[in-house]
């Protein structure tokens, strides 16, 4: 909590209703009160026991479920939810990560998997492993992996038969990777080097904690583990390279130290698992927003599309008989868990109760050549605009390592029944564009961004979508970050912004924030405020908070371990100082929230303002 906590802001309108119509307001809420669930992740030896998250209950909170009987429970009950969670691989138990109202800090807890086993509270996991932010967990048999960050750094611990040990700690950031079927190996993330952006690997030999295998690709090119072979006594690890400047996939015989690059001939980046025999890959592309699943075969080199429709892919996993079991949207059609034989019999799997959202509009894709290439934007018009330039929102991702998708948004939705465009960028830094269009923010971060989303701007003027007069640039985190940062940038652009638990003051975020997020910092800035001061200050919002001439409002997590409480009321004092318009939300819990009630009540505050703000209401 702050210790500023007593001051006073201007405080923002909640609104009872954004619609005067009685469907348009029922049909914007049901899209967030519609039951949702994530794709169930099995035990490795036990595969009927299954644990998944849903907002079922009003709050993202984890459940289990049993399908040799077919039942259903949930397991965390928390005022402010639970998101992170996994079976044990032999099904007697249930870990999920206890922090405190969303601060990200704490511990894994675990409870058993059948109801009313003993103990019936949840207890320590590893009770000799401190508290911190999670870096990293493996669940074996015998072997048990913990990583854990705190201001001190990266440690990383094995409980082994009962013992538990610390086996690795650095300054900089790392993390457990991935622990071999066998348990003889483990395999871990670090940036000794001092990029944790792009991270190099360690293989371990659990019996001593000696370096079994090293990899590192050199400078700006970063390495990721993604799983081990999921057969015993198989030491191929399954690695993600960006050799030639995007994300691809290879195999790396950790023991024999070889590895085969694996060249799917597919435009834009990948990730992959494992098929259960560790004779082929599920694949899943991301291409120009879109995503799709691949299975490819390790004898024979053959690539199969699954053939799933053009949309989003939110998750995907092959059971032991081979079924791919995924979620998938599309901007227009909600989320659905589904499951695909091997046959190619696809159907829902899981049907959360209640009734499905009401769908939503398409998204078109919109080109732009910018500054530093050619910019993909996402593009949705409300199904009952009238002709001519629209109202327009700019939301911008976070991240500011993510991008924005053809995905089901309620969100999203929310803006196009109020009346506005939608115009989301995926500006220099995003993924899914290969590894220069990621890494070219490194050294200008936030101003590089923002060329691209000027340059968006200006064809959405120019081309007739956007009012000029009329245009609001929206985000959240590092997308928070850059509204924050156009408004005192490009004042003449924006009618209004709205930032959600941004980076306002980089310097005291820097201050404040959690480890892992000040080594991304100083990977990103090359070096930290220390080092780099005026860098640090011609980034930061604060420094152009003068300028900002829109209506602005201001939402934040009192227990943010992201974006810290503490750098966002700084900037919001200069704007006091000088009697500027803006309205501030604050709520208890941290970066967002997992309560559908407060979600709604966010998006409500968000949309009221800027037609407020535009004069439209």
């Amino acid at each position: 909590m702050s210790t500023q906590s007593a001051k006073q802001y201007p405080s923002a309108l909640v609104p009872d209703r954004l619609f005067d119509d009685a469907a348009a307001e029922t049909r914007w809420r049901a899209r967030f009160h519609a039951p949702r669930i994530s794709v169930p992740e099995w035990a490795r030896d036990a595969p009927d026991a299954n644990v998944y998250v849903s907002n079922a209950s009003g709050v993202w909170e984890v459940y289990a479920w049993d399908r040799a009987t077919d039942t259903h429970r949930r397991v965390t009950d928390r005022p402010n939810g639970t998101l992170h969670a996994t079976p044990s691989p032999d099904g007697r138990w249930i870990w999920w990560f206890d922090d405190t109202d969303g601060d990200e800090f704490g511990s894994w807890v675990r409870q058993p998997f059948a109801d009313g086993a003993a103990p019936e509270k949840p207890e320590k996991a590893v009770p000799d492993v401190h508290d911190g932010y999670p870096a990293g967990l493996e669940i074996g048999s015998r072997v048990t992996a913990v990583g854990v960050s705190t201001d001190d750094g990266s440690e990383l611990f094995a409980r082994i038969d009962g013992e538990t040990r610390r086996f690795y700690s650095h300054a900089d950031d790392a993390g457990i990777a991935s622990l071999s079927r066998d348990e003889t190996l483990i395999a871990i993330s670090h940036s000794e080097h001092g990029d944790s952006r792009h991270p190099a690997l360690r293989v371990l030999a659990t019996d001593g904690f000696t370096a079994v295998a090293e990899k590192w690709d050199g400078e700006g090119k970063g390495l990721s583990a993604l799983e081990f072979s999921p057969v015993a006594g198989d030491s191929r690890l399954l690695v993600l390279h960006e050799r030639r400047g995007r994300e691809e996939l290879l195999v790396w015989d950790v023991r024999a130290d070889t590895e085969t690059e694996i060249d799917l001939g597919l435009p834009g980046e990948v990730v992959a698992d494992w098929y259960p025999d560790a004779r082929a890959l599920l694949v899943v592309h991301f291409h120009q927003g879109r995503s799709s699943l691949y299975r490819y075969d390790l004898e024979t080199t053959e690539l199969s599309s699954l053939d799933t429709p053009a949309g989003r892919i939110g998750g995907a996993g092959a059971r032991p008989d081979g079924t791919v079991e995924y979620s998938w949207s599309s901007a227009a059609e909600p989320t659905a868990v589904r499951a695909r034989k091997p046959d190619g019999t696809d159907a829902v799997l899981l049907e959360p109760p209640g009734e499905r959202p009401p769908g939503s509009a398409p998204v078109t894709d919109a080109f732009v050549e910018g500054i530093g290439g050619q910019i993909h934007a996402l593009v949705s018009r409300p199904s009952d605009a009238p002709d001519g330039p629209l109202p327009t929102v700019f939301s911008l991702h976070g991240g500011p390592h993510s991008a924005d998708e053809d995905r089901f948004s309620a969100y999203r939705a929310t803006w196009l029944d109020a009346g506005f465009a939608v115009v989301e960028v995926n500006y220099r830094g995003s993924t899914g564009y290969g590894s220069a269009w990621r890494d070219a923010i490194e050294g200008r971060p936030g101003l590089t961004e923002l060329e691209d989303v000027a340059a968006v701007h200006d064809w959405a003027v120019q081309s007739g979508l956007a009012d000029p007069a009329k245009c609001v640039v929206n985000g959240a985190s590092w997308g928070g970050y850059l509204s924050l940062l156009a408004l005192g940038t490009q004042p003449a652009r924006w009618a209004a912004g709205i930032a959600g638990v941004p980076v306002a003051d980089y310097i005291a975020a820097y201050e404040d924030e959690m480890e892992q997020l000040r080594s991304f910092d100083r990977a990103l800035f090359g070096g930290s405020p220390e080092d780099v001061p005026a860098l640090y200050g011609e980034c930061s919002p604060i420094t152009y908070v003068d300028a900002v001439a829109a209506p602005l409002l201001v939402l934040a997590g009192d227990n943010d371990p992201r974006c810290p409480i503490r750098q966002v009321e700084n900037y919001l004092d200069r704007l006091s100082a000088r009697d500027a318009p803006y309205e501030f939300y604050r709520y208890d819990a941290g970066h967002g929230s997992l309560v559908i009630a407060e979600t709604i009540k966010q998006t409500s505050i968000e949309v009221h303002f800027a037609l407020r703000a535009l004069g439209l209401r």
